[in-house]
């Protein structure tokens, strides 16, 4: 049994490929068949451009700004925790000597 390795394609061709059915007025049948990728596969990047616009197709690396935000608050989150438990700890310790 042969292993396939996942392809990635760039957002660039991603756009490109929903081009060729948006605006060249290619069917997603045809567009996917000539690019040599799943017409189900075209539909969804042609889905998700609508949907997402310039924040389609972020890739590794690149997250959208709700998930910058997500990953910030998480972690200022994270940090206030710690911040709390230390307070906690030091009241505690600063209440037991003052007795």
């Amino acid at each position: 049994m042969s292993e396939q390795k996942k392809r990635t394609y760039t957002p660039e061709f991603k756009e490109d490929a929903v081009r060729l059915v948006t605006e060249q007025r290619y069917k997603v049948t045809e567009a996917a068949r000539n690019l040599g990728i799943h017409p189900s596969l075209l539909q969804r990047w042609k889905t998700e451009l609508a949907s997402a616009g310039p924040n389609a197709f972020p890739g590794k690396g690149r997250l959208s700004p709700e998930q910058e935000e997500l990953q910030r608050l998480r972690k200022e989150n994270q940090r206030l925790k710690m911040e709390r438990d230390i307070l906690k700890k030091a009241a505690a310790f600063f209440a037991k000597e003052s007795m």
